[in-house]
């Protein structure tokens, strides 16, 4: 049975024990969600409360529609070999194009949607799509795989570091698609159907938007979403970052030594392990004795002062007696609730630690209360969400149990939650700048401030070109604050000419990444543990050559952060990525969808990272529908073709787009 709702929007259609509701979620968009006798409305997920709509629905028992602008479903109820199925097909309303379709999975059984119960109203869920040969898909968060095209690849829907997912894709088809689900399970993108799988859940629940090309439905997810603040002019700047720096003179060392270079600094971090114990959330005194005067020496240099902050708890921190016995860390199913080993101070040997559980509105209170105290009171405005996926080891999801529901429902949200922990704290102070640099992410995290950056990736010429490919997709689900470890986490020697060579080419790739970052474990790297720091890794540790390359790149940055604030500005206002692919601002022209090695930053600038070592020229393509100048030469080309660019040591290949006048030269 199709009926429309008391508000003459909505579908709801009832076909056995299936209940399943179609409502207008958003410009030229809409919401399903599907239940075992009911459509429940406290299962977590990533929209926004709907905002009044003009969409109409209407239905005459077996068929049903629901136009909501340029978004049309078509429901209907089916006679199959064992009684009736409704199945979902969305259109464009001007044209009757077909957008997506859910498609069976059997001609007998299953349907497009399957239930397999497990208990107390949760089960295995999946929803299946017709797949169609000539898609390309893009977004769905950040991946180590090195792909850009994600069809015909199965992700794993969990949170891993370095493996971020956040479930909203845009089709080449011209529509988005948010899995509005944080349950565990995967997105299998074949060339026979796509199926979405959740693990255990209670209910399917999707999102599906379309617009006038790739700005208009990355608008649309914004909205439905959550907008990302405005990033403060400072923190476009330059963030200096190792593993570790052990002391407050240490790190004040550094600070003094960019000023008296005369080298543009915005941020310096104070990494992991500056703290007494995991859970106490403050400065270690014996290495940190001034924290206030610290900061306040770097805010007269104008630098300001990252914190690393991590959810885990030691059973040996001065909070967890308080946290354990209200309830405010994540639990266990089964066993003890201990989800990670650490090596932390006053551990000899490694031992378990808790998380604090993000999704409880009180242990989020508690944990800025002392966030607060020992770091905000004191002058910190940046902060380092480390470690947040959580990265609970091993991996068994399944066995946590969070304030908001089992593991297997809703871990996925946890990062988003955790930022919320610092931007409601940091609102509530009255403070409007927040800037959370976070190793993971969910649908949603952008309206918390939360910026990601690509986690532990390897210093390989290889890993810098999978950081494009994922950077990319990052910008199209939805998070426009993105950054990576400017040389890789992993590894590299300062000492080695051809480490060298790789780190001058990911400055020049950084410089036009939306936030500009340094960090990194180099050679020679100890054991972890307290005592662990790292080699040096600040930018005259490279030898004279990569010295003079690398400072240029940080001047270039300087020079750009007026326009790059500016698109900062889009981002904040429209949600339009500031770093995104070709085929964003050019839908109409076929090649830029291919297009994985360049990208565009803001409107006006073609960046064309090189990604190979020895090179000192490359391809690059030049989108269809713009005239495009080689920012260094002046050489003027049409677009819709490909050049041979000049890339020597120092530089890039950079295009501007009709005539843009951009500092990209130095004076």
């Amino acid at each position: 049975m199709i009926a429309t709702t008391e508000d003459g929007r909505s579908l709801e259609v009832t076909v056995r024990h299936e209940v399943l509701r179609v409502e207008p979620w958003g410009t030229d968009s809409l919401r399903v969600r599907a239940g075992r006798h009911r459509v429940l409305d406290d299962v977590p997920g990533a929209l926004l409360p709907a905002k009044p709509s003009s969409a109409t629905a209407e239905a005459d028992g077996r068929t049903g529609r629901v136009v909501n602008g340029a978004l049309t479903a078509i429901v209907e109820i089916a006679d199959t070999d064992t009684g009736i199925d409704a199945q979902l097909k969305f259109v464009r309303t001007d044209t009757g194009e077909e957008l997506l379709s859910e498609q069976r999975a059997h001609f007998w059984w299953p349907g497009a949607r399957l239930f397999m119960p497990s208990r107390n109203g949760y089960g295995r869920l999946e929803q299946r799509f017709t797949a169609y040969d000539d898609e390309r898909i893009f977004g769905l968060g950040q991946r180590t795989h090195g792909r850009f095209d994600q069809k015909g690849l199965v992700l794993d829907l969990v949170q891993r570091n370095a493996e971020v997912s956040v479930p909203f894709l845009l089709s080449s088809r011209g529509y988005g698609f948010l899995w509005n689900s944080p349950a565990v399970g995967r997105v299998e993108l074949a060339a026979n159907g796509t199926r979405w799988v959740a693990d255990d859940a209670r209910q399917i629940d999707y999102w599906i938007t379309t617009g006038d090309g790739p700005r208009e439905i990355l608008g649309h997810y914004a909205d439905a979403t959550g907008h990302a603040p405005m990033l403060p002019e400072w923190a476009a700047g330059f963030w200096q970052s190792k593993l570790r720096y052990r002391s407050q003179e240490e790190l004040l060392s550094v600070a003094r030594e960019y000023h008296a270079r005369g080298l543009p600094l915005s941020v310096i971090v104070t990494d992991f392990f500056h703290w007494t114990h995991l859970g106490d959330w403050k400065f270690d005194t014996a290495e940190w004795p001034d924290p206030a005067g610290m900061i306040r020496e770097l805010g007269e240099l104008g630098v300001k002062l990252m914190v690393s902050v991590w959810p885990s708890v030691n059973p040996l921190s001065e909070n967890y007696r308080e946290l354990h016995e209200r309830g405010l860390l994540v639990a266990a199913e089964n066993g003890v609730p201990f989800h990670a080993p650490w090596k932390d101070k006053g551990f000899g040997v490694e031992m378990p630690v808790a998380f604090y559980d993000a999704t409880n509105p009180a242990a989020r209170e508690f944990v800025w209360s002392k966030v607060k105290e020992n770091y905000y009171d004191l002058g910190v405005r940046a902060w380092w969400l480390d470690g947040d996926e959580p990265e609970i080891q091993p991996g068994h999801p399944h066995n946590l149990g969070f304030h908001t529901g089992p593991g297997a429902e809703v871990f996925n949200i946890y990062p988003q939650a955790n930022a919320q922990t610092f931007h409601d704290g940091i609102r509530g102070e009255g403070d409007d700048e927040v800037v959370l640099l976070s190793r993971s992410a969910w649908a949603g995290s952008q309206r918390f401030g939360a910026a990601l950056w690509s986690g532990d990736v390897g210093a390989t010429w290889e890993s810098l070109r999978a950081q494009v490919r994922a950077g990319l997709n990052v910008a199209v689900a939805g998070i426009p604050w993105w950054t990576t470890d400017i040389g890789g986490f992993h590894g590299g020697d300062p000492d080695s000419p051809e480490y060298r060579e790789l780190m001058v080419r990911w400055f020049q790739y950084g410089v036009f990444c939306p936030l500009f970052r340094l960090h990194g474990f180099r050679d020679p790297r100890p054991g972890f543990g307290p005592e662990m720091t790292g080699g040096p890794n600040e930018v005259w540790s490279y030898g004279p050559e990569a010295y003079e390359a690398i400072t240029e790149s940080l001047r270039l940055r300087e020079r750009l952060r007026p326009y790059l604030m500016e698109q900062m500005r889009v981002a904040h206002e429209q949600g339009i990525p500031p770093m995104r692919p070709l085929f964003v601002d050019f839908p109409a022209d076929a090649t830029a969808w291919d297009v994985s090695d360049e990208f565009l930053l803001g409107p006006d600038l073609l960046v064309a990272p090189v990604l190979e070592p020895g090179v000192t020229a490359r391809r690059v393509y030049l989108p269809a529908g713009a005239t495009w100048t080689d920012a260094v030469t002046g050489t003027r080309h049409e677009g819709g073709t490909t050049v041979e660019a000049a890339a020597p040591a120092e530089r890039i290949p950079v295009f501007l787009r009709d005539g843009a006048d951009l500092p990209i030269r130095a004076e």
